[in-house]
């Protein structure tokens, strides 16, 4: 019985881990990589026709896009997933096996006008979307599901996206059984629509994430709804328009819950009827399966809104764009608007147009609500770019720059630690991953120092016996690009150290005067031995 570390380790997306239970081979989650990568991942272990099984977390590209190339490659096996995440699966495979074929094209095109005659072959076809579409098996939150003999799994809602599940594996062999649980991505708190991430209570070994394992969104409750109307009175006082990069399944879903507050209650004064448009074909598609599956995933709030006969996330003044046309109509309207559009990462997609008529505009808003991935447009702009490349034209960036703080569907820190600490008992190893280096190795460190959790960051390549608790195989990083920065162990530590400090500090604010003057002192000396 053997677990072995594919993608996502001491990186963020790309999510993939291989299991063995007797001869049937697994994988959970098979995810694309996106924006910079530090670290090369090893290749499957078997050859994917000799896949048996893929149980999915989410829909999420990060996690799911590298299906189609698997059938592509031979698999004819069965893809579980929640039913909302089957759904999802439907219509994001199909997009993205578009958007693969589309650029195949248009870099075939561009190497015939330079007499270039090597053709570029899309990473995989609509056909392989729709043939792995086939192969999955809709699944029910809650319910045990025995897949085959010596195996059985059960889906957990992880509150991260519509049908997203943190994925418990009973596996056995003979007479031994181990339990599994992978936390795919953990969901964070009191979001609109979602109901929060439900906790699991045993476990021999969990694979976790740890993309927020280093900071926490925020100290205090943020109010979505004040920060929004802000934004959008002063930007559409000036004139301008609000663009938001949004992840066109989740988080635009999420942001039209808060507009339709706003537009309803009027909170936006003398701006009350502004418009909204919705630039994404995917998007549109995917707020229509969030309704279809309101019953099983939408938290109370939103359910009693349901139950009223309102829609939550549709309302007078939405706009939908679906054609090319319709989306080029909207940098034509004069009124000051606010335009949702993917990709949430501005990597590719109708966002980038928006980007290409709105950054020069001082006037303008540039919102940005999501994780922006090393290495991505995004992650450039919200770091304070002064310029960028937009289809061939360096674009200056005079519009603001806003970040919504704390509206990420990932947990933060506490989050992190609030799941595996429900464990009503401590597995017998945590395996950390799914973070930038820095924070895998960080957060590896808070749960090892702190709270006694035996904790290990794998790297790709890393194989594990779950029937002996040993390490077949401790994979070394293997550093993809010579520029990327990994972090040393060591170094980690001191840092892992530093903000146990800080926490420290904190925690005792209403100690006595003497005793926090003395402590002061001590950090001082500490500081005066070692700062060089």
């Amino acid at each position: 019985m053997e677990l072995m570390f594919i993608g996502a380790d001491h990186e963020v997306t790309g999510s993939c881990h291989y299991l063995r239970v007797n001869d049937v081979n697994i994988l959970v989650d098979y995810g694309m990589e996106q924006g910079i990568q530090v670290f090369e991942n090893v290749g499957l272990p078997v050859e994917p026709a000799m896949i048996d099984y893929i149980f999915l977390t989410h829909a999420h590209i990060d996690h799911s896009g590298l299906l189609p190339l698997l059938y592509a490659r031979g698999f004819r096996g069965s893809v579980y997933a929640t039913d909302a995440t089957a759904d999802l699966c439907s219509i994001m495979l199909r997009d993205s096996a578009h958007i693969h074929m589309q650029e195949a094209e248009w870099k075939n095109r561009k190497a015939k006008r330079s007499a270039d005659s090597a053709q570029v072959e899309p990473l995989y076809t609509m056909e392989d979307a729709d043939g792995i579409i086939r192969r999955l098996v809709p699944c029910e939150y809650d319910r045990e599901i025995e897949v085959c003999p010596g195996v059985t799994i059960r889906f957990t809602d992880i509150g991260h996206l519509l049908g997203s599940a943190s994925i418990e594996v009973w596996a056995s062999e003979g007479a031994v059984t181990k339990k599994l649980v992978f936390s795919g991505d953990i969901g964070n708190v009191s979001l609109p629509l979602l109901k929060d991430p439900k906790p699991t209570k045993d476990a021999d070994y969990v694979i976790m994430e740890s993309t927020y394992g280093d900071r926490y969104h925020s100290e205090k409750t943020i109010d979505y709804i004040g920060e929004l109307v802000r934004i959008l009175k002063t930007t559409f006082d000036q004139g301008g328009n609000v663009v938001i990069p949004s992840f066109a399944v989740g988080r635009t879903q999420e942001i039209l819950y808060f507009l339709r507050q706003i537009k309803e209650e009027r909170l936006v004064k003398g701006h009350e009827n502004f418009p909204v448009y919705v630039d994404s074909p995917l998007a549109v598609e995917a707020t229509g399966i969030f309704q279809r599956n309101s019953i099983e995933c939408f938290d109370e709030e939103a359910m009693n809104l349901v139950k009223m006969g309102i829609n939550p996330i549709m309302f007078s003044g939405l706009h939908l764009a679906i054609t090319s046309d319709e989306s080029r109509e909207i940098n034509f309207e004069n009124t000051p608007k606010v335009i949702i559009s993917a990709s949430g990462m501005c990597e590719a997609g109708r966002i980038r147009h928006h980007l290409k008529h709105n950054l020069w505009r001082k006037e303008c808003t540039i919102l940005f609500v999501g994780y922006q991935a090393n290495g991505t447009l995004g992650r450039a702009i919200v770091e304070g770019a002064k310029e960028v490349k937009l289809f061939g034209e360096q674009i200056e960036i005079r519009a603001r720059i806003e970040k919504l703080v704390g509206m990420s569907g990932h947990a933060d820190k506490g989050g992190l630690l609030q799941w595996i600490g429900a464990f009503e008992r401590k597995p017998e190893k945590v395996f950390v991953v799914h973070g930038e280096d820095s924070v895998c190795k960080l957060f590896t460190e808070c749960l090892k120092a702190e709270y006694g959790q035996n904790a290990y960051a794998p790297y790709s390549g890393t194989r594990f016996d779950l029937l002996s608790g040993t390490f077949l195989y401790e994979a070394e990083p293997v550093i993809l690009k010579k520029k990327a920065h990994a972090i040393s162990d060591v170094f980690a530590r001191l840092i892992a150290a530093g903000q146990r400090l800080l926490a420290v500090i904190y925690k005792n604010e209403g100690m006595a005067n003497k005793d926090m003057a003395r402590f002061a002192d001590q950090i001082n000396a500490l500081c005066d031995k070692y700062d060089r």
